[in-house]
């Protein structure tokens, strides 16, 4: 059986390997690299072969926040299980932390761990065992788990003992993050994590997914929940039909967006007509608000003010609203 840990002291922190560090160099930077990678799955008697993955070129920095991003069926899933080693590939290179799949697969499967969608778990194991069976099937030794230190990150301590069947759905999602952290992986994914879960549990994750992030771990991130990614994600690749839409930095995605509003809570009545610059849009809000939306490649909020002062509106404040990242992901997507 492969083992993963040498006897050392002091305790490693979450997701790191100084040995691992010490041969991939300096030089070396990228957590996971992807190239021309294919899934077709085969067709049955009255479907057509399905091409999940067309040649998916991806790279992913250490020590990121990555967000995977795309509609339903556009690959994701496909991907997180090639790269979990739960499914074959058809074609292309992938390599993990270091490890080309093809040429050592049980090194590049152990630098990864998955924090699955679905919830599945025995239901007659309690958290301590269930972990403490993770932990086995990794090769880790006794001496070298920390499976207290995992119930406590991921406040599970005092239901260690309790049947996972008897264990709320939040509770549930967080035993799937503790066995996915058992073998100290470099690289954490997480499909879906907050998926119908409350908001005590989705802050909780946040907060451990960031501890973890600054202790060296890489995190990859699917969601649905595009206001999740916008605020935790370094960078964000989308994908559609199996190929790579776009990939940058959240802010470059977001100033992809050409327009913006400019909303205006005016002091007294308006009673003239406002001359607004050609392209501007106006909708008055609940409240009196004005909001104006605009292009910033052919307008300038000054334009819009002078327009207002033009129009004797006095202005008791004002705000600007930038597009989300939602409306970036819209506005990829729709037309593919």
């Amino acid at each position: 059986m492969l083992r993963l840990y040498k006897a050392r002291k002091p305790r490693p922190e979450f997701g790191l390997h100084s040995s691992n560090r010490e041969r991939r160099g300096k030089l070396e930077q990228q957590a996971i690299e992807v190239t021309g990678l294919r899934k077709t799955y085969a067709g049955g008697k009255k479907q057509e072969p399905k091409e999940a993955l067309k040649g998916l070129d991806l790279s992913i920095p250490e020590g990121s926040i990555f967000g995977l991003l795309g509609p339903n069926g556009a690959g994701k899933s496909t991907l997180i299980n090639i790269l979990a080693g739960l499914v074959k590939k058809t074609d292309g290179r992938v390599v993990i932390w270091g490890f080309d799949q093809d040429v050592n697969p049980r090194q590049s499967r152990a630098a990864i761990g998955v924090m699955p969608q679905e919830l599945n778990m025995d239901p007659f194991f309690t958290p301590r065992a269930a972990l403490e069976m993770q932990a086995g099937l990794y090769g880790v030794p006794k001496s070298e788990r920390w499976t207290d230190e995992i119930l406590e990150l991921v406040g599970l301590s005092d239901k260690a003992e309790a049947y996972a069947r008897n264990l709320s759905g939040g509770m549930k999602r967080r035993l799937l993050l503790a066995k996915a952290l058992v073998h100290r992986p470099q690289i954490l994914v997480l499909d879906e994590p907050t998926a119908g879960v409350d908001i005590e549990l989705r802050a909780m994750l946040w907060r451990n997914v960031r501890k973890l992030n600054e202790q060296g771990m890489t995190i990859i991130l699917t969601t649905h929940y595009l206001e999740e990614a916008e605020e935790m994600c370094d960078e964000i690749a989308i994908i559609n039909n199996g190929e790579l839409i776009v990939r940058d930095t959240t802010p470059n995605l977001l100033k992809r967006m050409d327009r913006k509003a400019l909303v205006v809570e005016p002091r007294n009545e308006v009673s003239q007509e406002i001359r607004l610059p050609e392209g501007v849009t106006l909708e008055t809000r609940p409240g009196g608000q004005m909001a104006f939306s605009y292009s910033r490649t052919d307008t300038s909020a000054e334009d819009i003010l002078d327009a207002l002062r033009a129009a004797d509106v006095e202005i008791r404040d004002i705000a600007s609203e930038q597009p989300g990242l939602e409306e970036v992901f819209v506005s990829l997507t729709s037309n593919r």
